[in-house]
């Protein structure tokens, strides 16, 4: 084994475990939440999964964005399928070995080549529309210094990389045409030929489209390897989660409040003396806070509101149909998932530097504001909105519930009504005897 195949191998599996032990931090993070079953109605969860993550169906909502984001997605995934053939020349120190599959290798290549430069073209443009034309979804407050960053670099890292893809085609193509030992007559470049072409690649010394080849060959590589470290760290994670976060969608109504099961048994038991009441909570191990009714802090929430807060991909478009903030409220969907998410890996860094979880001081409250919560309308436009069927909502009514149910701090409106609720038996400030009054 060459010494260039000891190091590729070498840096393939460090890229490996890190990425591996990100996976698991995550996981980790996401199963600090509440359980909750989300496998029913199975042939349901896998028909949507088909229409809303692999095709996309909510993202044409905005036609040009939409297609814009297919052909990125798909050039980036599909691509990357060569990487296969990568490894395979890394690990052994061959060349084009997958090249024996003859006209059908040629086609995929050449496929590849295609979707490459519309995947290029696609990753400038969204740049343009971030940067150029500022579109506003991608310049509100929470859009602070790193979300802005962290959606250049993504955007950047795959235009090198497609870019590192093409030019090493193009030294390929030239050094095959040349005869050179070790570049088998294999592919079509239908994209690389005129790069090659373009830049006079035909005029330079075979040393010198090695050494192109061999650069950009190692940079597409190192590349992809570090474009896969930097998922966990990214908005971009959701690349891996979108999938299993839409099968685990909220199947029923998105109006439909879900029980505080605690608290139904409770009634239950008051209603029907033979219904013994709920046993008391068993109090947590490990440093973990006890149970709360609502939500304080990511503890509380369900493993799947913490998936979700893992799944945003920013993009906005949650934010942008919100009538509250449409009317100039505080509340941003957006904001309340990337808030979650931020308090999230706060408490996992907590976790991994002491081995338990220990109260930091903290809690969601810390990020989320009270004025945030009740500018809500629950009309769920942002879970409608959203391209993976996020559900910011589900996160605002638990962290609503903690503030009336724990901390007594509803609205005077609401406090109001839950008086004559208490009075009255009903929501309206009269008796009972005078329901019907109105059909007088």
């Amino acid at each position: 084994m060459s010494i260039a195949s000891i190091v590729f191998l070498l840096a393939f599996v460090a890229a490996a475990w890190w990425f591996t032990w990100n996976v698991k931090r995550i996981r980790r993070n996401i199963l600090l939440g509440r359980e909750e079953d989300r496998t029913d109605r199975p042939s349901e969860r896998w028909a949507l999964m088909t229409k809303v993550a692999l095709g996309q169906s909510k993202m044409v909502v905005k036609p040009i964005a939409g297609m814009l984001h297919i052909v990125v997605y798909a050039g980036f995934v599909i691509i990357n399928i060569e990487v296969l053939e990568i490894v395979i020349d890394g690990i052994f120190g061959t060349h084009r070995v997958l090249s024996f599959m003859g006209g059908f290798y040629n086609f995929l290549i050449g496929s590849f080549e295609i979707l490459a430069v519309l995947t290029w073209l696609g990753c400038a443009i969204f740049l343009a529309r971030r940067f150029v034309l500022r579109i506003k979804r991608f310049w509100m407050r929470e859009m602070t210094a790193w979300p802005r960053t962290d959606a250049a670099l993504i955007l950047a890292f795959e235009i090198l990389l497609m870019s590192a893809f093409l030019l090493m085609n193009a030294a390929d193509h030239t050094l095959q045409g040349m005869g050179v030992e070790h570049y088998v007559m294999a592919g079509s470049f239908p994209a690389s030929a005129y790069i090659a072409q373009l830049f006079h690649f035909s005029d330079l010394a075979p040393a010198t489209l090695i050494g192109i080849e061999r650069f950009s060959w190692w940079f597409h590589i190192i590349g992809i390897l570090g474009f896969l470290n930097y998922l966990p760290y990214s908005k971009h994670f959701h690349i891996l989660l979108a999938f299993p976060n839409v099968w685990y969608s909220k199947l029923a109504p998105k109006t439909e409040m879900s029980d505080m099961p605690r608290v139904t048994a409770e009634v239950k038991s008051m209603l029907d003396p033979s219904i013994p009441p709920p046993t008391p909570p068993v109090e947590p191990t490990n440093g973990m806070p006890p149970e709360h009714f609502g939500a304080k802090d990511v503890f509380d929430l369900t493993w799947k509101a913490l998936m979700d807060a893992y799944t945003c991909t920013e993009c906005g478009r949650c934010t942008s149909v919100c009538p509250a903030n449409i009317t100039g409220k505080l509340l941003s969907p957006r904001k309340v998932m990337m808030d979650t998410r931020d308090r999230l890996e706060e408490v996992g860094k907590v976790i991994d530097a002491k081995g338990k979880w220990e109260d930091d001081g903290k809690s969601l409250f810390s990020r989320i504001t009270e004025e945030e919560l009740w500018a809500c309308t629950t009309c769920n436009a942002c879970t409608q909105a959203c391209p993976v069927n996020i559900d910011p909502v589900e996160i605002i009514l638990d962290m609503r519930r903690f503030l009336v149910m724990e901390e007594s701090k509803a609205r005077p409106a609401l406090n109001a009504m839950f008086t004559t609720i208490e009075n009255n038996g009903a929501a309206w400030a009269f008796g009972p005897d005078q329901r019907m009054k109105w059909t007088e």
